[in-house]
């Protein structure tokens, strides 16, 4: 699930904020264009993580046999032990997202991230291969996305012509650049550009999110170089644009386990928290609210806040299960301050990258989806926030359509394993049961509880299922994977007054 629209959702796999970016490779070999550095970091745990860094050259778009060369970042953890095994290409999420910047990055956070590395390459190579348009080793293409007025609620009309604007004028915005080349199908034609380059037969891939996407790109576009997968938070081809009615059922399964929480009890409304949203939102269906906010030295702020901010605001909140009962439960007892804050903090002017609206409108999505997006029941409470503004805009943005060649599924004998939480509200659980039947040899564990990056996060946090999961991305061994796994409880977070 991506917009342009400022998001409260975490993405699964994301780094810290850009650090200082390291010092460049030796001068690229003519032959490759790739040439690897060595390096050393810290892990969380003190180990020494031994890794090579460098930058490939590619062209900006195949198409075009005159295109310009663009550098692309690689990182590479070799296996701390001489293995058989095909290496795991880790292809983060986003899009624009890099992983890469946690190199000469002290933070804690990017610390536990070295750790993870360790252990992926425990018993294979390790490779990173950034995202073209997003690499801290080449271009970092940005668009800058405009303040929006306090004084009128957030449409999806609005939105569209903001968008619009932007796209028209993406191409002035970043001259040498040819903006048409940055498309899923070139990123996944850079994994391979990498495979070649690094002398690797076969790949193993691990991806979630648009990472997952991404690895759908590559086995489409390059049958045969890939072992097996390992792929959480689902996100096949043709499922760039989430179906409301699938949001929403993740959403009814976070309020039913809620609803059962012996502390949050007392403060669920007549009816649970469905029919509270619900409530929400036909309140706001009736017109906008103006919430004013006590200010500091300039004063008052006051903001109009209407039902598309709702919709927006209710698919953000659920991304974070255990706060999302309670934002319900205010809005529903009309205390809107907090939530007034949110509204216009995503309201100001934000720089966000260029390169998802160009991926994710090249991606696009197939006629039949497309009809039912237009049509789910459910847009009535969610909206069409997750795909509108594209749809309406995917002519305009210089990168065209890849076509249903290359977006519907196909029959696809690679192994993989699938996990995916059913409390996921940015790729939803349907989107792995759609794909499967397309996947034979597929295996799939469905953790209970898991939202978008929890699901990854427990095979982490379960040495059992990490062995397991290990062992099938290094010898394709897949007899110790259960079909079924859960989280923890949820400690919900409870509002901020005493129940009613």
């Amino acid at each position: 699930m991506r917009n342009l629209t400022r998001s409260l959702t975490l993405c699964l796999l994301a780094a810290s904020p850009l650090a200082a970016s390291p010092s460049p490779a030796a001068a690229a070999d003519a032959s490759t264009g790739l040439v690897l550095t060595p390096g050393v970091e810290t892990a969380s745990d003190g180990r020494p993580v031994h890794y090579e860094i460098g930058t490939i050259l590619v062209p900006e778009n195949r198409s075009k046999r005159e295109s310009r060369q663009i550098g692309v970042g690689v990182l590479r953890v070799k296996a701390r032990v001489a293995t058989k095994a095909p290496p795991i290409f880790l292809l983060v999420g986003g899009p624009g997202l890099t992983l890469l910047n946690t190199i000469g990055d002290k933070s804690a956070s990017a610390r536990h991230r070295l750790r993870y590395w360790l252990d992926y390459s425990a018993g294979a190579d390790l490779v990173i291969v950034e995202q073209r348009g997003f690499t801290i080793r080449g271009d970092m293409l940005e668009l800058r996305y405009p303040a929006m007025p306090l004084d009128r609620p957030t449409t999806v009309a609005d939105n569209v012509a903001v968008t619009l604007a932007l796209a028209k004028t993406a191409s002035a915005r970043n001259p040498g650049h040819d903006l048409a080349g940055y498309t899923i199908a070139e990123c996944a034609d850079d994994v391979d550009a990498v495979r070649q380059a690094l002398g690797y037969p076969r790949i193993s891939l691990l991806g979630a999110s648009f990472g997952s996407q991404w690895s759908f790109a590559v086995m489409k576009r390059h049958p045969g170089i890939v072992a097996r997968a390992l792929i959480s938070a689902v996100e096949p081809l043709n499922n760039g644009y989430d179906m409301p009615s699938q949001v929403y059922a993740a959403m009814q399964r976070i309020a039913f386990e809620a609803e059962q929480d012996k502390a949050l009890q007392p403060y669920i409304p007549a009816g649970g928290l469905m029919a509270a949203a619900r409530a929400v939102r036909d309140r706001l269906a009736t017109g906008p609210i103006v919430v004013t906010l006590a200010g500091e030295a300039g004063g008052p702020t006051a903001v109009t806040i209407g039902l598309g901010d709702f919709q927006q605001s209710l698919v953000d909140h659920a991304a974070t299960a255990a706060g999302w009962p309670a934002f319900v439960i205010d809005l529903y007892h009309g205390r809107y301050d907090r939530w007034a804050r949110e509204v216009i903090d995503g309201r100001k002017a934000f720089d966000t990258n260029l390169i998802s609206p160009l991926i994710d409108t090249a991606t696009g999505v197939g006629a039949k989806r497309e009809r039912q997006l237009l049509t789910d029941p459910a847009l009535d409470i969610i909206g069409p926030w997750n795909f509108a503004t594209y749809l309406a805009s995917a002519d305009t943005w210089p990168t065209e359509d890849l076509g249903d060649a290359f977006r519907l599924p196909t029959r696809d004998d690679t192994p993989i394993l699938f996990v995916q939480g059913d409390w996921d509200t940015n790729t939803p659980i349907e989107n792995l049961f759609g794909i499967l039947p397309y996947y034979p040899n597929a295996r799939t564990i469905i953790v209970h509880r898991g939202q978008h990056a929890g699901s990854l996060q427990l095979l982490r946090d379960r040495p059992d299922l990490w062995s397991a999961a290990m062992k099938f991305l290094n010898e394709g061994a897949m007899s110790d994977l259960p079909v079924e796994a859960e989280l923890a409880p949820v400690r919900f977070d409870l509002p901020d007054r005493a129940p009613l």
